[in-house]
């Protein structure tokens, strides 16, 4: 039940934020998708969020 929780939120998160995300559109625009990639990940409050529901799932 707690994975199809976390599956549930994960799809919730990246439709409200990450669907139309500027930031991104702008890195992925000006240095290639690698480098907004890495942004997201590393630098992205909701990346960072999406990470530790990945934990939760692994």
């Amino acid at each position: 039940m707690k994975q199809r929780k976390a599956i549930v939120e994960v799809s919730e998160i990246l439709d409200t934020f990450c669907e139309s995300c500027f930031v991104h559109s702008y890195f992925k625009k000006e240095y290639g998708k690698c480098k907004a990639h890495k942004f997201c990940i590393k630098e992205c409050t909701v990346g960072q969020k999406l990470k530790e529901y990945g934990r939760i799932l692994s």
